[in-house]
């Protein structure tokens, strides 16, 4: 429909042929014929027994629709997003992509709009690609998605201004570094600043082999209009510090995929997601890590895995949550597929610490 009214806007070339016959021809600017529609559905069943209470559900886990387009040395993207975030009988449909990137140049790319936070290897991931039920804790926890820090889910995004580029080619003119850094309002997807304080992200990889990527990132920014209670019962507002970073490394090749993260974090955090009112019982720090492998069993059909999945949202051992993960990615064609995985969970939070967790999804492209 966004399509059909772009196309209809814009003026028709109209060429007489002919005194008795005319012919009427469209003729449609180049960037209009280089927009790309596309996107993919998640459909997932999930079942677990914390604390031995049996629940289990089928979820719509994701829905997104992409268009795509250059203008000139542009390229730019507009995603919208139905998703189940907000709890089943509760979806929520909004917008998370909106920018445009200027790319005349590898080593000096400029992107403005909403997008990705410059945080993180698996943040960028295609959620599909990305291979688990869901990204690792410390992503969903310490890179803007359900974020510690109380912001709504933004899937890793904020509004903002990014520069970015490749540089540094070897013989076989392959680029070796990459660097990123951002400016952005710091509330997390479709959000004004609300303390005109910026967050500033940053991050540096290496990349010496084909499919090897080691990088490090900063993240130092700001919450605001946090609220709590003093014990005289008094309210306060005030702006929380979001100081962060992560080490990471990657291996990336011939459907044969490592990675491994570790993030820290320094901030009071909130009381849940989507809340300004702060969690002083969870102290100003919280770090977490994972290591996965996804190997080919049978090329481009079957895939296996394996994860560690490490969260701590005080720091402490006392408060960490574990998943031990294993689990089949089945391609029954190109752009569909079935992903299955069984966990054993320690989440010492709990009275019982152990308990199972399994999710199969059926996922697909578009």
């Amino acid at each position: 429909m966004l399509l059909a009214l772009l196309t209809t806007g814009f003026a028709l070339t109209v060429n007489a042929q002919d005194s008795e016959k005319k012919k009427t021809v469209i003729e449609l600017p180049q960037w209009v014929k280089d927009i790309k529609i596309s996107g993919y559905g998640m459909l997932q069943y999930q079942a677990q027994n914390p604390d031995e209470k049996s629940e289990n559900a089928f979820n719509l886990r994701l829905m997104r629709l992409i268009m795509d387009g250059k203008i000139g040395d542009f390229a730019w993207r507009a995603q919208v997003q139905g998703s189940s975030n907000a709890g089943p009988g509760n979806p929520t449909v909004m917008l998370v992509d909106l920018f445009a990137e200027w790319q005349k140049y590898d080593f000096f790319r400029v992107k403005a709009g909403q997008f990705k936070r410059a945080f993180t290897f698996e943040n960028p991931t295609h959620p599909i690609t990305q291979g688990w039920f869901s990204y690792a804790q410390i992503i969903n926890s310490l890179s803007g998605f359900g974020d510690r820090s109380g912001e709504k889910s933004s899937s890793g995004r904020d509004i903002g201004l990014q520069i970015q580029g490749d540089f540094l080619k070897n013989a076989a003119g392959r680029n070796l570094l990459h660097y990123q850094i951002g400016v952005y309002n710091g509330e997390g997807i479709n959000q004004k600043d609300k303390d005109n304080r910026k967050d500033i992200i940053g991050g540096i990889w290496f990349m010496p082999v084909k499919g090897v990527r080691i990088g490090a990132f900063g993240w130092t920014g700001s919450r605001g209009d946090m609220t709590w209670t003093d014990e005289q019962g008094n309210a306060h507002k005030e702006s929380i510090s979001k100081n962060r970073y992560c080490l990471s490394a990657e291996y990336d090749k011939d459907e044969w995929t490592f990675r491994a993260e570790y993030i820290h974090s320094q901030g009071w955090g909130a009381t849940k997601v989507d809340s300004r009112e702060v969690d002083f019982s969870k102290g100003d720090k919280a770090d977490g890590f994972y290591a996965f492998g996804i190997v080919p069993v049978i090329k481009k059909k079957l895939h296996a895995k394996a994860r560690y999945n490490m969260y701590r949202p005080t720091k402490e051992w006392s408060t960490s949550k574990t998943m031990y993960e294993i689990g089949l990615n089945y391609f029954i064609y190109k752009n569909i597929q079935i992903n299955a995985e069984y966990a054993r969970v320690n989440d010492r939070s709990l009275g019982k610490h152990n308990y199972n967790f399994f999710d199969v999804q059926l996922d697909f492209r578009f």
